[in-house]
């Protein structure tokens, strides 16, 4: 069976095609700065060549229509017709209460992933375009939306109701949805295989760690509370995101005289690792200049790091201890020294950091705690296109 699995942006298409029978990815890649100046085209052949090019598109109909140009292509092409892509799975923000599974895509699911829009005002939208014109370009062929929110749905009430009059939960949704679910549930699932264990018996703790950050606690195989909330915002100190500020200061900024929407940019696009440093929200640059000497620099590192631990620390408590704590993401996965230093802080738990072995391990699966160690640190890098892959033919049962 061969799977198309889409991630529709607000400017952006990425793209991974799966023979799921060994799960061979055929050919990946993307189409960025879609809707804007010179858009590009980037496809990547399962034998290491790769593509390039300038595509003439306006919209996600046309970026798709060109994924299914390279795809057919007679030179570095992996399909003889698109008619050989039996199912297409779809990365998909928010389902809000009504959707809490992956699940294939009918009107009704449309009209779900629209009533989102405001819960998630940049990527709902762009992933229903990225289903409809899916619909048009292979018609007849199964969707499937797949809910970066669905995997959290077993919080009970206590975490995920908000301290507001309850009738604003129950009439317009404010709660604690959480995201990176298909990461969180990958990399959940991957830990249980790696250490020989029914997730159902395991407590785990895992840190999915990029340019979005979350922190999710599993019991026994099910979330019990996530580090997001109502959208991506809250939370752990990320890329451009601040995660947990006190709410009045929104109200002042915008007694001082901003917007609502420009609060929102302000706390979503220029906070976080940008806003501290003023350089960079990629961890590396802010290790390298922190290194040379960079006050601000080194202030964001210690503030992201110490969210970390501090959700760490409650969610071990929480839990009653966990079996492993779970970098993942592109910070956890590839950042050794970021890793070492949240490491370091957990010996009042009884867990330590062991130097040799995290430095031997850049990107790949591996345990990096010390032998003595109360729980076990492992690093476990994640593959949302994969889980998404493998929901659709569950569901698709093909």
């Amino acid at each position: 069976m061969k799977v198309l699995v889409l991630n529709a942006g607000s400017s952006s298409v990425k793209f991974t095609l799966y023979a799921m029978k060994n799960e061979m990815v055929l050919a990946k890649g993307l189409v960025e700065r879609v809707g804007l100046d010179n858009p590009q085209l980037i496809f990547k052949h399962h034998d290491g060549r790769e593509v390039r090019e300038i595509v003439a598109i306006k919209d996600h109909r046309g970026a798709i229509n060109s994924i299914c140009e390279k795809l057919v292509d007679k030179e570095i092409g992996v399909l003889k017709s698109l008619s050989e892509v039996q199912a297409i799975g779809h990365r998909v923000l928010h389902g809000g209460m009504k959707v809490t599974r992956p699940t294939i895509v009918d009107e009704d699911i449309k009209a779900i992933i629209r009533e989102c829009f405001p819960l998630g005002p940049l990527h709902n939208p762009a992933n229903l375009a990225g289903i409809e014109a899916c619909e048009k370009s292979f018609p007849g062929i199964a969707n499937v939306a797949v809910f970066d929110t669905a995997f959290h749905q077993t919080m009970p009430p206590e975490a995920y109701v908000y301290a507001l009059p309850y009738e604003m939960y129950e009439k317009q949704g404010y709660r604690k949805y959480g995201f990176h679910g298909t990461s969180h549930n990958f990399v959940a699932n991957a830990t249980a295989e790696y250490l020989n264990r029914d997730l159902a018996s395991l407590n785990l703790i895992v840190c999915h760690l990029g340019n979005g950050c979350s922190i999710t606690a599993i019991r026994n195989g099910k979330v019990i509370d996530t580090t997001m909330g109502l959208t991506p915002l809250e939370g752990l100190v990320m890329g451009t995101r601040c995660g947990d500020i006190d709410p009045s200061l929104v109200v002042r900024m915008i007694e001082d005289g901003m917007t609502p929407g420009e609060v929102d940019q302000l706390m979503n696009k220029k906070s976080g690792l940008l806003g501290i440093s003023g350089i960079s929200s990629d961890m590396r640059d802010i290790l390298k200049a922190a290194s040379e000497g960079n006050e601000r620099a080194a202030l964001a590192k210690r503030m992201f790091v110490l969210k970390v631990v501090k959700y760490i620390g409650s969610y071990f408590t929480l839990l009653h201890g966990a079996e492993a704590i779970v970098f993942t993401g592109g910070v956890g996965e590839f950042s050794i020294p970021v890793r070492e230093e949240i490491g370091n802080e957990l010996c009042g738990l009884g867990i330590y950091v062991d130097a040799e072995k995290n430095g031997a391990c850049f990107g790949k699966c591996g345990t990096i705690s010390t032998e003595e160690s109360r729980s076990k640190l492992i690093v476990m890098p994640t593959n949302e296109e994969l889980m998404i892959a493998r929901f659709v033919v569950g569901l698709t049962g093909k």
